[in-house]
């Protein structure tokens, strides 16, 4: 389960200048995205071991099914744990590389390829949302293994354009909750949201015997205390998760596996629907708990 240090991705190389490659192509998009009676439900997704991509277990399961349950979106923006910068930024090229971003794995999950499109135009979309913040556009990046692992099930012809933002690792919950709500306008353009981490994520006291299913009692309490918070509607008590007592601490050592949460719930509209899926621990000190708003 190990995997590259994050600290690594905190020194991005230097973004390139973004050129549109017309303005015709952006307003042909842009104009595809009109604001629609429906609006797109909104997943975080407990994504787990790269190897979910490849296995045929109860998680990859899930997200095939969940791919063909909710609306066929036009295009597909995730907040991954693995992609922490200073500053936020967006993919902005057509064709995102798969980035292997882990060790210690078998050769086929290496040799795995997700060729999803990617799109220019929605990126600076995206960008032109955001007004907290400059976004920068970003040809280096790619999508990395909390993007592609679950998107390769949900949509396995990986013909929907794919991209991803980036989390300032600089800034904390209640910043992350507030620039989520400017992206909230892209949910009624038919663009799936998708945050995605874990709740629950303490790589240091995995327990390998429950690998397989099964989490420790602060785990297993903290993941129910989230659910009935998420379903409270409670946010402020999740976005100062650090004032949740012990368990807290022990479930969220850093945070980068919870702020993909953090983003979902600024998205998250009132009086939505809510339920739960993947309701489950691994490894003791795991949870990939996944929820779908709407």
């Amino acid at each position: 389960m190990e995997r590259k240090s994050f600290i690594k991705t905190l020194g991005l190389g230097t973004l390139s200048t973004f050129t549109m490659t017309t303005l015709a192509g952006f307003n042909k998009f842009s104009n595809a995205l009109k604001d629609q009676d429906a609006i797109m439900p909104l997943l975080f997704v407990g994504h787990g071991s790269p190897m979910n991509a490849i296995e045929d277990n109860e998680f990859s399961q899930r997200w095939k099914v969940m791919g063909k349950e909710i609306p066929l979106p036009k295009a597909v923006l995730i907040v991954s744990a693995h992609w922490l910068t200073q500053g936020t930024q967006i993919t902005a090229m057509n064709f995102p590389k798969t980035i292997h971003d882990f060790g210690g794995f078998p050769k086929q999950l290496f040799d795995f390829e997700y060729p999803a499109p990617g799109n220019v135009a929605l990126a600076e979309e995206t960008r032109s949302l955001v007004h907290s913040t400059v976004v920068g556009l970003n040809h280096d990046w790619g999508l990395d293994h909390g993007a592609w692992s679950i998107v390769c099930n949900m949509y396995p012809k990986a013909n929907i354009p794919v991209l991803q933002l980036s989390i300032d690792y600089s800034k904390d919950a209640p910043y992350h909750y507030d620039l989520a709500k400017e992206l909230a306008s892209l949910r009624k353009k038919e663009v799936l949201i998708i945050g995605s981490g874990n709740m629950v994520h303490n790589l240091q006291m995995i327990a390998w015997p429950m690998i397989n299913g099964g989490g420790f009692d602060w785990a297993l309490s903290l993941n129910e205390k989230f659910k009935e918070l998420i379903l409270d509607g409670d946010h402020q008590q999740l976005i100062h998760y650090d004032k949740l007592g012990s368990d807290a601490r022990l479930a969220i050592p850093t945070p980068d596996h919870y702020l993909p949460l953090i983003y979902t719930l600024g998205l998250q509209i009132k009086n939505e629907s809510i339920s739960f899926f993947n309701d489950k621990a691994i490894g003791g000190s795991l949870t990939m708990t996944s929820v779908k708003f709407g």
